[in-house]
């Protein structure tokens, strides 16, 4: 999902600039006295200094473009016969007919060569504004050229025509501008109702707020109306002078007191209406099933069958080496790289395009594990909705949850990106997987004719598989324990190799085919696998690395403000270290618990003090390439928060955060598809890409939209969005790949979200009728427990029945005091004859011995008849 150049349509129709050299061999010349443009006027180039790398600039494929010493550089192979078979450009700029401009750059090249620097139309004719010749060696030299727009263009190109040299070379190009004509008016997005509300509902119990764009200075007269007209609430707004993200005059509303379930609720403010709206307990359900889909429909390396999926999604196999595919079942190194050849098939294309990230695989399918692992220990969680037979894919009926068999998928391919032992850097994985050269739009995955390539392995990436690994090996060994016997050597390998390769980075320049996922500081990602490591063994050696690390109490390194990433994973170990049992002392349970409530300490006020409830407020102000993701990975960090600490402060700004992913917002946009009435549905995407090929769909339900992105980097969205506030630079078009782009580690978070929210039911505070006292004393190679249950509420259970699930590989042997039976993690505890009964306040005693092959975990979430419990630990 970075800089992914030469992909936008424009920038797709440049590239067969060739085809038409009889239209470009000439030009016009600049017209006598052309109006030279002031200093002061508008500058129609992005990124002329290439400060922010190649983005928007493009290349024909035989010449790509890197970035070097602040110069944009292409190499342009020996005999072309053309200039026009070898260019570099940029698309999208705006020109004014009768307005003058000027056009500056410095150039030089390896070889002498003369350039034609035109700026034309996009399209044949390919119609010509200025046309240039311009000798270019060795010694840069600044060149200036003038003249007068003699037609109206939404969208020309400036081109640097470069080749028809007998010899290679490399050109390059600095400091080029366009200035001239009159500023654009500033973007006004259709918003529709200055009202804005979360368009799918609100828990019955939760808070319900909205946000009212509006000039006025003092209260407005709200109602609240039933799908009828029937008024159930009203009241005035509070006015909230100007959000700065959005530069806009609001005004918030509160309905909260009102529990009374229904559709089509609307809220009227000064005579505007709202999209409608549900109140209800189960409004998220789908969303649960549908983020989760999100991943089956993505795999690389099987066909996606209509039976499961429906027509319209379905596909046949990506990259198996049926043609055209070159396949992932084969794949060399980019020349130079290794001497060998990998079996990488599998695993979930990372976004828009057909690549395969072991960074962003890593982050995207931890966070679909600590969902599952999540339903283990947290009293309120069921796990029902994620077993076998609950998700569309196709591995139902194997006794393995859905979601861990969705992980596996992933997990699988990660594995196959280590590289082989007895080669150099043995036990090290590669960065990342993808075409040699990008692919236009639309290109489903088994049409991709480009060559594939593994690219050099990393530090980053090795421990990206260390950490995954190490909790696959956790989770599995339950459901498959060779799978997850293969997941903990995997994890010790990958850790002992980065160890002796702490330092191998990814090449910030290696973006071409796909992301570079450039990462220069590995520090969390030691944390978060050393803390993988640990919980999965319990061994002390992970334990110290833990403790060690100079990111270990620090929470704003932990947990930015601007939320977790794929660069940024500390978080993601500090997380689980939090839940999921380990042999951490009770301080160090505290200090690490302790920077979770912080980290949500600070997410809270944020959402509470904002206009639009977000709970994202980075510090320098800017929305990030994919902000929706980091709002969803704040959110994950709030919802853990209240699991542990019950605390309803961070359960409202998890729900405040969903408001504004589904329409309370500034630009009123639900950006999850298929879920509100003005919901994104053309996020970039090579298959679901409907907006340029009607026979082809649209996102699939569930599909999470980047969102605003103030840096739009891709041309779209620099010609519509120029000058837009923060929050609201975003525009729902298939080409706008800077803000509208889908990937794995942005659903990622919003199936975690959305799990916790279905979970949350009502939203009520959660009273427990019952509590459990868990007491374990381990030996060598079993346990012995005893289970105290109190019935803490005000009814007489009878008969009763506990129930829980172990998250390791424990093995009930004898009991007493209950009858005790499991079938694989699934226990449950049933009431003898004798002490059927548990009246209000007593308790009931049982116990029973163990054997395990694993670290032995407490569980900590149990049902007393199908309600959930209360827990303390005995320990």
């Amino acid at each position: 999902m970075f800089r992914r150049s030469g992909r936008s349509r424009r920038a797709r129709l440049l590239l067969g600039v060739a085809a038409t050299a009889g239209l470009l061999a000439g030009g016009l010349v600049a017209p006598a006295g052309a109006a030279e443009p002031a200093d002061e006027a508008p500058e129609v180039i992005v990124n002329g200094d290439f400060s922010t790398g190649t983005a928007p600039w493009w290349s024909t494929a035989n010449s790509p473009v890197a970035v070097s010493d602040g110069r944009l550089c292409a190499d342009v192979p020996a005999g072309t016969a053309n200039a026009w078979d070898a260019i570099v450009g940029q698309s999208g700029l705006a020109l004014t007919a009768g307005e003058g401009y000027t056009l500056s750059y410095t150039a030089t090249s390896t070889v002498p060569v003369t350039i034609r620097a035109n700026v034309q139309r996009a399209t044949e004719p390919w119609t010509t504004e200025l046309a240039t010749a311009q000798p270019v060696g060795t010694t840069a030299e600044r060149v200036t050229e003038t003249f007068t727009a003699g037609a109206d263009h939404e969208a020309a190109q400036l081109v640097f025509q470069i080749g028809g040299g007998a010899e290679a070379l490399t050109f390059c190009v600095d400091d080029v501008s366009l200035r001239g004509g009159t500023a654009p008016p500033p973007y006004e997005p259709d918003t529709g109702s200055p009202v804005r509300v979360n368009q799918v509902g609100y828990l019955t119990h939760g808070p319900k707020g909205g946000t009212f764009v509006t000039g006025e200075t003092g209260p407005q007269a709200w109602t609240l109306d039933s799908a009828d007209g029937t008024r159930l609430a009203g009241g005035t707004t509070t006015p909230a002078s100007v959000d700065t993200a959005s530069r806009q005059h609001v005004h918030t509303f509160d309905f909260s007191a009102v529990t009374t379930p229904g559709e089509g609720y609307t809220v009227t403010v000064a005579g505007e209406k709202s999209e409608p709206f549900a109140i209800g307990d189960d409004l998220y359900a789908s969303l649960r099933t549908d983020a989760l889909a999100y991943f089956h429909h993505n795999r690389s390396g099987i066909e996606i069958d209509a039976d499961i999926v429906g027509e319209q999604y379905a596909r046949p196999a990506g990259h198996l080496g049926v043609s055209p595919n070159q396949g992932d079942n084969d794949v060399p190194c980019q020349p130079g790289v290794c001497d060998y050849r990998l079996d990488a098939a599998g695993g979930w294309y990372d976004a828009g395009d057909h690549g395969k990230y072991v960074v962003n695989g890593g982050i995207s399918v931890a966070q679909l594990m600590s969902t599952f692992e999540r339903t283990l220990y947290e009293e309120n969680a069921d796990a029902g909705p994620l077993g076998d037979g609950a998700l569309r894919l196709p591995e139902h009926g194997n006794a393995t949850p859905d979601i861990l068999d969705e992980a596996r998928w992933e997990l699988e391919f990660l594995m196959r990106m280590q590289v082989p032992a007895g080669k150099p850097l043995a036990g090290m994985a590669h960065h990342k997987l993808h075409d040699k050269e990008w692919t236009g739009l639309p290109t489903r995955p088994d049409r991709d004719p480009q060559p594939r390539e593994l690219h050099p392995p990393t530090t980053a990436a090795t421990l990206n598989l260390a950490a995954t690994a190490a909790q696959c090996a956790r989770l599995f060994q339950v459901y498959d324990a060779g799978f997850a016997t293969q997941c903990r050597e995997a994890a010790r390998t990958a850790w002992t190799a980065a160890k002796a390769h702490p330092d191998i980075l990814a090449d910030p320049q290696d973006g071409t085919g796909g992301g570079a996922y450039n990462d220069n500081d590995v520090r969390d990602e030691f944390y978060w696998a050393a803390a993988e490591l640990f919980l999965t063994t319990g061994e002390d050696a992970y334990r110290q690395e833990v403790l060690r690390s100079p990111l270990h109490g620090d929470t704003d390194a932990v947990f930015p403000r601007g939320g977790m990433s794929w660069g940024s994973v500390a978080g993601l170990g500090a997380l689980n270290l939090s839940t999921v049992p380990g042999k951490l002392s009770a301080d160090q349970l505290t200090t690490v618990r302790g920077m979770v409530t912080e980290a949500a300490d600070g997410y809270a006020a944020d959402s509470a003090r904002a206009a639009y409830g977000l709970p994202y407020a980075p510090d320098d102000g800017h929305f990030v390439w994919g902000s929706n993701s980091q709002v969803a990975n704040n959110m994950v960090v709030l919802g853990s928060a209240h699991d542990l600490t019950g605390r309803t402060a961070y359960r409202d700004a998890v729900l405040r955060g969903m408001d504004y992913l589904l329409g309370r917002n500034a630009l009123n946009q639900s950006y999850i598809t298929g879920y509100g009435e003005r919901d994104s549905r053309n996020q970039h995407h090579r298959f679901w890409a409907n907006q340029l090929d009607p026979a082809l769909p649209h996102p699939a339900p569930g599909s999470l939209a980047g969102g605003p992105n103030d840096a739009i980097q891709d041309p779209v969205a620099q010609a519509e969005l120029r000058g837009c506030a923060p929050s609201m630079c975003y525009i729902d078009d298939i080409e706008s790949w800077s803000t509208n782009e889908i990937t794995i580690n942005w659903n990622a978070p919003l199936a975690w979200v959305a799990s916790y929210v279905d979970d949350l039911g009502s939203g009520a505070p959660a009273r427990a009728r019952c509590e459990v006292t868990y007491t374990s004393h381990r030996w060598d190679g079993g346990f012995t427990t005893q289970v105290v249950v109190k019935n803490t509420g005000a009814l007489t259970i009878r008969p009763w029945r506990l129930d829980w699930t172990f998250a390791d590989q424990q093995r009930v042997t004898d009991t007493w005091g209950a009858d005790v039976r499991q079938s694989g993690p699934r226990t449950s505890a049933e009431a003898l004859g004798w002490n059927l009964t548990l009246a209000p306040g007593g308790t009931v005693r049982f116990g029973f011995n163990g054997r395990s092959t694993g670290l032995v975990n407490d569980p900590r979430a149990f049902r007393l008849n199908d309600r959930a419990c209360g827990t303390t630990s005995g320990r």
